[in-house]
């Protein structure tokens, strides 16, 4: 575990906050137990408080990790939803709870010796991969309306998980995970990154624990960065930020934004 305990402390991938103004549906992420913190980011939990009276287009925008989310008391409906590398909209109607597990980059795949670009841009039952805690998920989560409620329960389920699984991560994977974060997703791979392995095989390890190539996950990061920091539209126009995130130019940063975000800075921020 020492090798991927600091992982949360370099990269905190952010989603989208529901608008304050849409008093029909919140959006909440609640911090999991110190225990799992270094393998799950954290829980979330999206639902309405009223009736929606239109449907509420829900976007997920990349941030490389692996989610599991679940219909309280639906085991029907509890999926895994691997790494993309665009945004995904969800058109969410009538009354809806959704609740979920963010799982740091590389961790699902260990937990289930899986290989994530098994699941890269796609949605699966999790019934598949794991029928017990499917239905663990529905029926110990089903009626609970409150956010702490909920997490106490996903603690105490994915500690007896996490609990009885060895993690042998691969170190030079960590390591190049390590210098991607630590540079912002700016690094120039094939001279910077010195794992003691090829090109190809960080490529296949990079698809083995995240499910993409590291440079399509550097420039995940680099978007996730420049989110983080929600700079006004003037400060990016006059200060020229996207040169320092490692954008060639504004072109290619509104570019690349509107593919993981769907929408341009502007849009996204409103200003």
């Amino acid at each position: 575990m020492q090798q991927f305990t600091h992982i949360r402390d370099l990269y905190k991938p952010v989603q989208p906050a529901v608008s304050a103004a849409d008093e029909a549906v919140s959006y909440v992420e609640m911090l999991p137990c110190p225990a799992l913190q270094p393998y799950i980011y954290c829980y979330w939990q999206l639902k309405t408080n009223m009736a929606a009276l239109e449907p509420f287009p829900y976007r997920v925008v990349a941030d490389g990790c692996m989610d599991i989310f679940f219909v309280p008391g639906n085991a029907a409906e509890t999926w895994l939803m691997g790494i993309s590398d665009a945004y995904t909209e969800f058109p969410l109607t009538g009354d809806f709870h959704f609740a979920g597990i963010r799982f740091l980059p590389g961790i699902f795949p260990q937990l289930y010796h899986v290989p994530a670009d098994a699941f890269t841009g796609k949605t699966e039952n999790l019934a598949a991969i794991d029928p017990e805690l499917t239905r663990q998920l529905a029926d110990r989560c089903a009626g609970i309306q409150q956010p702490e409620a909920l997490a106490l329960v996903l603690d105490e389920l994915l500690l007896g998980l996490i609990g009885g699984k060895t993690f042998s991560p691969d170190g030079r994977f960590y390591e190049a995970l390590d210098l991607i974060l630590r540079h912002n997703g700016t690094i120039q791979l094939e001279k910077e990154i010195q794992t003691g392995i090829s090109p190809r095989q960080l490529r296949r390890m990079f698809g083995q624990y995240v499910g993409d190539t590291p440079k399509a996950f550097s420039s995940i990061v680099r978007f996730q960065r420049i989110l983080q920091a929600k700079p006004s539209s003037r400060s990016l126009r006059e200060d020229k930020l996207f040169f320092d995130a490692g954008y060639y130019d504004q072109s290619h940063f509104i570019r690349e934004f509107r593919r993981f975000y769907g929408l341009t800075p502007g849009q996204a921020w409103g200003r």
